[in-house]
């Protein structure tokens, strides 16, 4: 069974072969840099908030989170649920707004001995480390970024414990070793089992008064 199966929108994935897709597949890594796709990207982003009075910076932090949580979100099932960590230098996507956008891995990836290690380097230091340096050239503050990566892992952890109850400890597991590592500790805080980042996505500056709602696990909240 496809242990992605069921877990939603975000964690759903097509896969391919060795041979690249045909379009309307893209290669993800053309939205990782900043480029002409990204900027694409945070413009569209921009206009769906609200346009002209939304800062470049709000945009780019909603961006930078929906992308963060699309990387994230299977990575983290397939780590809990098979063992294994896909290679998002061989990821294709197509560029969607609203939700989800489609993505494609690589089938059968390999079974990891040390998940941990492995979701580090093909994850946090591949494609989000990426996105984190195309992400700084829009004045969106470090521990913002961190923040969006510690939510973005925070969202999928509470989907996994709702869809697989049966997978509980070993989510706590993993994701309690990947919270030590230098790119999220110190990120967030856990009390009484409740997430609270330590940064905010600035989500709440959307709105022309720049007072709007601030979701649940900010730390203006």
């Amino acid at each position: 069974m496809n242990p992605l199966t069921g877990l939603g929108p975000f964690f759903a994935v097509d896969t391919h072969s060795a041979d690249e897709p045909a379009r309307p597949w893209h290669p993800l890594s053309e939205v990782l840099d900043d480029g002409p796709v990204l900027r694409e990207r945070i413009a569209q982003n921009r206009a769906v908030l609200g346009g002209d009075f939304v800062e470049v910076r709000v945009a780019a932090s909603i961006a930078h989170l929906g992308l963060a949580a699309r990387i994230i979100s299977p990575a983290l099932g397939l780590a809990v649920g098979a063992g294994a960590v896909p290679d998002y230098s061989a990821a294709w996507w197509q560029p969607k707004l609203g939700g989800a956008f489609p993505l494609s891995l690589k089938e059968n990836p390999a079974v990891e001995s040390d998940v941990v290690s492995a979701f580090a380097e093909r994850v946090l230091r591949g494609p989000l480390a990426r996105l984190d340096k195309a992400m700084a050239q829009f004045s969106l503050a470090e521990n913002v970024r961190r923040g969006n990566v510690a939510s973005a892992l925070n969202g999928a952890v509470t989907v996994l414990r709702s869809e697989r109850p049966e997978w509980t400890q070993r989510v706590a597991g993993i994701v309690g070793a990947l919270e030590e590592l230098p790119e999220l500790a110190g990120t967030a805080t856990r009390v009484g089992g409740r997430f609270r980042r330590r940064s905010c996505c600035l989500f709440y500056r959307a709105t022309p008064d720049r007072d709007g709602p601030k979701c649940g696990d900010c730390v203006l909240a």
